[in-house]
């Protein structure tokens, strides 16, 4: 879907005093610039060259009251790093079964995280984005049913929402591209919240599919293991219909003047190349008058479970008797062993990294914020840091 989609939604707007239906539409951006402060390095998408367009994006979101408890929602992006080529990313139903509880159907935000629902709503969060070491996946929607119940508990609000649908899309998996299917998705969502405290805890189940075709190295690993007739072994790092979880909790502070976000993370494919990943960060802020400052610490650790390692043998027995070396050409003495590649592209899916933020947001205006961070991110394995500098303007309308 093309720029033509947001002129379509200004036409449906200026119908809209015709129309059975009341739409609303709303919209929000971000101007964000950012780059690197080293010639050589590259971080969330910035270089050293200064670039307006990475995080930059334009957005409309129409709400159609259908009248008797239902309502269409749809929302419709264009995004810098994609030349804003406008596209739905939210396109759903709703029906308010009761005062406290509703059902929607269709392309819906996943509830991962605490700004979730706000990923792209820049205004509604101090950071220029909220932390990448947390907030790193790479898909954030999904096609499926939403069910959600408000309700008290004493003096506890509570919010669950239960969802149930499936992901096909393009990921950040093995490459920076790859075509992935999560079929049979559920999950759970809870949020307590009391005066100015609230709490969150969110957990998901999936079967995940992610294609090895972008990467020859590891297609061309699984083709020979399976070569060798070596099934079991190839079936334990081919991401191909394996249990995957998320799993979060959060927390957060909003007194007097004083803030408080922190959030823990898993994500894990059993029996795959895939890396098990655990991240957190803490963050405190602190608003004065119209301007807000902000700290905030992250870490990162990705690592396969030392039990992956070594489990492709080095030698097999043909029906003959022959020992044959499990290696890429077993004609030539001096090939590798498919143990070592396998057992270093295990190793290689580890990373670990800290990433320490300072950053301040000025409310120059009703509906619009400025915003200044740097990032300090410090990969602990290699010992390499990178800073960058980002700056720009979120506004709503």
């Amino acid at each position: 879907m093309k720029k033509s989609a947001i002129a379509l939604a200004i036409a449906l707007g200026t119908v809209s005093f015709q129309s059975a239906a009341e739409i609303r539409i709303n919209g929000f951006a971000s101007i964000i610039g950012g780059q690197t402060l080293d010639s050589d390095d590259t971080l969330y998408g910035y270089d050293n060259d200064f670039d307006m367009e990475n995080r930059s994006l334009f957005a409309l979101q129409l709400s159609a009251d259908l009248q008797e408890s239902l309502t269409a929602t749809a929302q419709i992006v264009g995004r810098g790093q994609n030349d804003f080529d406008a596209e739905f990313e939210w396109a759903y139903l709703t029906y308010a079964i009761s005062d406290s509880s509703q059902i929607s159907a269709g392309k819906m935000r996943i509830p991962f995280y605490r700004y979730s629902d706000f990923l792209d709503v820049g205004y509604a969060y101090r950071w220029v984005k909220p932390p990448q070491s947390v907030y790193n996946l790479s898909f954030s929607t999904y096609n499926g049913l939403s069910y959600i119940h408000n309700s008290t508990l004493g003096e506890w609000e509570s919010t669950v929402q239960l969802a149930l649908g499936s992901v096909d899309d393009d990921i950040v998996a093995i490459t920076y591209s790859d075509e992935a299917e999560l079929n049979n998705t559920v999950g759970i969502n809870w949020t307590l919240s009391r005066d100015w405290f609230s709490a969150r805890a969110a957990y998901f189940a999936t079967e995940a599919s992610i294609s090895a075709a972008n990467s020859p190295e590891l297609s061309g690993l699984l083709a020979g293991l399976t070569g060798y007739g070596l099934t079991q072994q190839a079936d334990d790092i081919a991401a191909d219909k394996d249990d995957a979880y998320f799993a979060a909790i959060g927390i957060a502070i909003d007194y007097n003047d004083i803030l408080f976000d922190a959030e823990y993370t898993q994500f894990d494919v059993d029996n795959s190349i895939l890396a098990k990943q655990q991240q957190y960060y803490a963050s405190i802020g602190y608003r004065i008058d119209t301007w807000t400052l902000h700290l905030t610490y992250e870490h990162n650790e990705d690592k396969n479970d030392n039990d992956e390692f070594n489990s492709v043998p080095l030698t097999i027995t043909a029906p003959n008797g022959v020992t044959i070396p499990v290696t890429t050409d077993p004609t030539n003495p001096n090939a590798p062993y498919l143990r070592t590649l396998v057992n270093g592209a295990l190793a290689g899916a580890r990373s670990e990294s800290e990433t320490w933020s300072i950053g301040a947001r000025y409310d120059f205006h009703p509906s619009a914020a400025f915003k200044i961070e740097l990032n300090q991110f410090d990969n602990t394995l290699t010992d390499q840091k990178v800073e960058l500098l980002s700056f720009g303007i979120d506004l709503v309308f």
